[in-house]
């Protein structure tokens, strides 16, 4: 299944108008959260064949979906909100809603980018990579550049 041709402007310009409006009602944290999410955003646009760029935005797309989870349903207003507040808490909402699409979308581009996702079945255990370090159990015995002569084979003088 082919994505289709989404342009990252578009997405950000979006998200910038959903967040203005969603701070209407939810200002300080989530405005700050998403506002730099956004600015990593425009450091994508601008570095165009940046995958740090896009890695740095499409993790920041990702965490600002727990953040936003967490700001809307901690600090949505109980009483009585006007139809301004109504507004800005249902533009917040739809945001949210409308942010793991954006993630696969940014996704994509980051894999068009040349990036790698660089998750590991098994994360926890040993890797399979070989280390410049030699384990306690390592069969070959390490070279030493600083043993005395003993521990080299030859006999030691005593002068």
């Amino acid at each position: 299944m082919e994505l289709p041709a989404v342009n990252l402007k578009a997405i950000l310009l979006v998200h910038w108008m959903l967040t203005t409006w969603g701070s209407i009602v939810f200002s300080g944290p989530y405005a700050w959260a998403n506002f730099t999410i956004l600015a990593l955003g425009v450091w994508a646009v601008a570095q165009r064949d940046s995958v740090d760029a896009m890695s740095m935005f499409l993790g920041g797309l990702v965490a600002t979906i727990f953040l936003d989870i967490i700001h809307i349903s901690v600090f949505y207003p109980r009483e009585y909100l006007t139809d301004t507040g109504h507004f800005g808490a249902g533009m917040a909402i739809l945001s949210l809603i409308l942010k793991p699409f954006s993630c696969c979308f940014a996704y994509h581009m980051y894999r068009e980018r040349g990036g790698e996702l660089q998750l590991h079945v098994g994360f926890l255990g040993p890797s399979p990579e070989r280390s410049a370090y030699q384990t306690i159990d390592s069969p070959d015995a390490p070279n030493n550049s600083f043993a005395g002569p003993e521990s080299k084979g030859q006999a030691a003088h005593g002068y």
